[in-house]
């Protein structure tokens, strides 16, 4: 089983002036375990594939992602931040699942 070492991306939602809320990243450093480690490449209408992961890293929870679990965008590994699409509580750790490449955009809720 390989080791993690990455952020973790969390987004909040804050009033940034009057009436306008945007999502603001704030990144965590955590440890942990690589599960699963797999890729695809999905054909579709665009000029290039789409590269997409479905990889499971189990880390070690602290407070902070039990109470913020529902908040976390991204993870970083290999270099890129990849979206959590699915996360598993199972205490003292948490398992995240991630799949395509997170897109960020300043002041797009995603």
């Amino acid at each position: 089983m390989a080791k993690f070492f990455g952020t973790i991306g969390y987004g909040e939602t804050k009033e940034t002036r009057p009436g306008i809320w945007e999502e603001q990243i704030i990144e965590r450093e955590y440890f942990g375990d690589v599960l699963q480690n797999n890729r695809r490449l999905e054909s579709g209408a665009y000029l290039n594939d789409n590269l997409n992961i479905s990889n499971r890293i189990s880390i070690v929870a602290d407070p902070f992602a039990y109470e913020n679990f529902h908040a976390m965008r991204y993870v970083t590994w290999m270099g890129t931040k990849w979206k959590v699409t699915n996360i598993e509580v199972l205490h003292p750790r948490m398992i995240l699942t991630i799949g395509g490449v997170f897109n960020e955009q300043p002041g797009e809720i995603t």
